[in-house]
């Protein structure tokens, strides 16, 4: 496997940008590949992907020149394991909320002795010729993203954050606000305070701040850029293809 840019970009508080495929068909990285995202990230928690849509999603990420994430909705280290194993980058695990969990996804992504994933030999170790050189790899190169998304989060947010091995967060909006009863309500001043306190411990532990910016507006993802989200996600891509179908054709008929 090749050297994780983004990894190194990470501890260097460096601006990257990333997409969201939620759309499992193979041919998505390439359609997106031009826009110059540095990272794709492949849903599996919100989307009908399952393991076999995510081995031709991985390869045509790493062969269009970015890197390959999956977002799991559980931290379940054998589903870890098998997605590492397939030859994703790392892995960003959901809703994790306690230092316990942070440390278990880290565990899923490692091999002893720093962490506890299980050997096995598949695409990302060549299939066994290689595996030397990947558990190197691993422990120098994978990555390992937590989602802060619940008010329980944020209040063992310094516990989390001290858990060794933590490339960086991301904030998930929807479920942060609606874990304070508040679904979608990005702007309320409790939701906001949430957020914030998550920023502040980021920079205490220094743990690089990432942010899903849903909409397909780029004056949204600019804002959450300028407050010091380094780990940027812009839309996804069904959003991206329904936003400009819904705009392209208005436009159209506007001007019949």
């Amino acid at each position: 496997m090749k050297p994780n840019p983004l990894k190194h970009k990470l501890a260097q508080h460096e601006q990257t940008y990333g997409g969201w495929i939620a759309l499992g068909h193979p041919i998505i990285p390439e359609i997106l590949a031009p826009a110059g995202f540095d990272w794709l990230v492949v849903d599996m928690e919100h989307s009908s992907i399952e393991l076999p849509d995510l081995l031709p999603l991985v390869i045509n990420i790493e062969a269009n020149g970015m890197v390959p994430l999956v977002r799991v909705g559980e931290n379940d280290p054998n589903l870890i394991k098998r997605i590492m194993d397939i030859g994703a980058y790392g892995v960003i695990v959901a809703n994790v909320c306690s230092g316990q969990e942070a440390q278990a996804a880290v565990n899923a992504v490692k091999y002893p002795p720093v962490g506890t994933r299980g050997v096995g030999l598949y695409r990302a170790q060549s299939f066994g010729k290689t595996f030397e050189s990947y558990l190197q790899w691993v422990q120098d190169e994978s990555v390992v993203i937590i989602q802060i998304e619940h008010i329980d989060a944020v209040n063992n947010i310094d516990e989390i954050f001290s858990t060794p091995g933590l490339d960086g967060y991301m904030i998930g909006p929807y479920d942060l606000s609606g874990s304070l009863g508040k679904p979608g309500q990005f702007q309320d001043p409790e939701v906001e305070a949430a957020i914030q306190a998550v920023r502040e411990a980021g920079k205490r532990h220094n743990v690089p701040a990432g942010f899903h910016s849903v909409a397909s507006d780029p004056e949204a993802a600019k804002q959450r850029k300028e407050q010091g989200f380094v780990f940027l996600a812009f839309c996804t891509d069904a959003i991206f293809l329904g936003d400009a179908a819904i705009q392209a054709v208005r436009r159209l008929k506007d001007e019949n």
